[in-house]
């Protein structure tokens, strides 16, 4: 496992948006064989789902061939705005050749956070084609995450049960920040089972918190392991001095 980084500032939002899409498509480019992508929440990844449903990015990738997972959802009605879900497939996957049967969602409410994370398990060793992960054979292609003002990714919150989660891919979570509905999320492991992290985050409220898992605070984001290096895009009004 590596916890390498590798640090990408650009100008603004919209640069590195511009920047994650053409490292996106270029960790993909001559991959053979299904691809997994996990998604991430939020405004800034929200950027980067919108350029690669547009060219020159939408061309360069094989659509029929990537599963799309996501770290974490909010166990909330189908059709509430505040699922994870129904931002990427409005900024990206209702706008490319997304085969249905290669979008793997998280159930919605009225199915309980418990639940949901069981069949999300039982949905990712359907795809991977075992019970256990092998360090040699990562699950996801990419992975994507976002970092909270409390220095939060996915929906691994500081001081909440989640974290100590090993003997599982995926978890139900408690909310540590607005909104405070269920969640459930990828624990750790499954997130360290990836060929390529990248983390985006942009504005000026990251700074702070950036600074802090950059130098080794005990926070989630820190703590996230990869087979690979992990990237991290940001903006310079992100980035710490």
């Amino acid at each position: 496992m590596s916890s390498e980084r590798i640090i990408d500032i650009s100008d603004n939002a919209d640069a590195l948006a511009d920047r994650a899409a053409d490292w996106f498509v270029a960790e993909l480019k001559g991959r053979p064989g299904p691809i997994a992508v996990a998604l991430s929440g939020g405004s800034t990844p929200k950027r980067l789902y919108e350029r690669l449903a547009r060219d020159p990015w939408r061309s360069a990738l094989p659509f029929e061939r990537i599963h799309w997972f996501w770290g974490d959802e909010r166990i909330v009605p189908a059709d509430d705005a505040r699922r994870n879900t129904l931002m990427a497939k409005a900024a990206l996957l209702d706008h490319v050749p997304a085969p249905e049967r290669n979008i793997h969602e998280v159930a919605a409410a009225p199915t309980s956070p418990e639940v949901a994370a069981q069949a999300y398990e039982q949905a990712l060793k359907a795809y991977y084609g075992a019970d256990a992960l092998d360090p040699d054979r990562p699950l996801f292609d990419i992975m994507l995450l976002g970092v909270g003002s409390d220095g939060h990714t996915a929906s691994l919150f500081p001081g909440k049960p989640a974290l100590t989660v090993r003997d599982r891919w995926v978890t139900h979570s408690d909310p540590g920040l607005d909104p405070f509905v269920p969640r459930v999320t990828l624990t750790f492991p499954a997130i360290a089972s990836s060929r390529a992290v990248a983390f985006l985050a942009a504005g000026a409220d990251k700074r702070e918190t950036l600074s802090k898992v950059f130098a080794g605070a005990d926070l989630p984001s820190a703590h996230v392991e990869a087979a690979g290096p992990i990237h991290w895009f940001l903006d310079k009004a992100a980035a710490p001095e």
